[in-house]
């Protein structure tokens, strides 16, 4: 099965490094004309002259308005949006505490970062999705969206999970439209920084704890999540909606 996106425009979100870039690079490779976002500018702008992007946006999705500037760009210039792959978010820097140390900031920094960020520009790609027939949503959320987080924070935890939900309300909302909305959780990817120091951090028996209960035996790749949202993505997902691919070899 071969699964090319000709003529599909595309957004992929956090795409300045780890699984969004490997995720764009995906779309890219397969014919997609290919708009990349993160908040990151100097990165953005880098891997979208790198990967031959249509453009990088450097933008905070966050922020209702800028999510919706985003979409109205990607709208004067292709005059449609076909797919949608929100991979921004992550930990923020944060590390697992106990609760009592958790201040607003922090809790409210995670839920910005990854759940904020994918349902505005939801909302954003929803109507133009609407006008043209149809389209594809693919949130990336987490092990952590499911169980307990290996990070321990909380507000990781709880913004996942948060995620799902929204991605199971979104296909309820916007099937009858044409439009599919999926999740794929990874499991343990090394793929950015951060990422690597929460390995390094495990410790050589921690880390291979963890390996051991991979049923591969062994980590993910940010391209073993790439090929998951590009199944979603693809005419042959087109009565796929609803549903939260775990991605984590076997661990789940």
């Amino acid at each position: 099965m071969q699964i090319r996106f000709d003529d599909r425009v595309v957004i992929v979100t956090g795409a300045a490094q780890g699984i969004g870039r490997a995720i764009a690079e995906c779309f890219i490779a397969a014919g997609a004309s290919v708009h990349l976002a993160d908040r990151d500018a100097d990165g953005i702008a880098r891997t979208a002259a790198e990967l031959g992007a249509v453009a990088g946006h450097a933008v905070d999705l966050s922020d209702r308005a800028s999510a919706h500037s985003l979409v109205a760009d990607v709208e004067r210039a292709h005059g449609r949006l076909d797919i949608v792959a929100t991979a921004a978010g992550g930990v923020c820097g944060q590390v697992g505490r106990p609760i009592e140390e958790i201040d607003e900031s922090d809790w409210r920094a995670l839920f910005s970062a990854n759940l904020d960020s994918a349902f505005w520009l939801a909302q954003a790609a929803a109507p133009l999705m609407k006008k043209t027939g149809g389209g594809r949503i693919i949130t990336i959320a987490s092990g952590a969206g499911l169980r307990p987080s290996l990070t321990g924070i909380q507000g990781y935890t709880a913004a996942k999970h948060a995620l799902v939900g929204l991605t199971r309300q979104l296909s309820w909302e916007l099937g009858p439209h044409g439009i599919t909305v999926n999740s794929v959780a990874p499991g343990f990817v090394l793929s950015n920084p951060t990422t690597q120091r929460q390995w390094e951090a495990l410790g050589s028996a921690g880390q291979e704890r963890l390996t051991d209960s991979i049923h591969t035996k062994r980590l993910g790749t940010p391209q073993d999540i790439a090929a998951a949202v590009a199944f979603f993505a693809s005419e042959q997902a087109a009565w796929i909606s609803g549903q939260v691919l775990s991605v984590d070899g076997g661990r789940s």
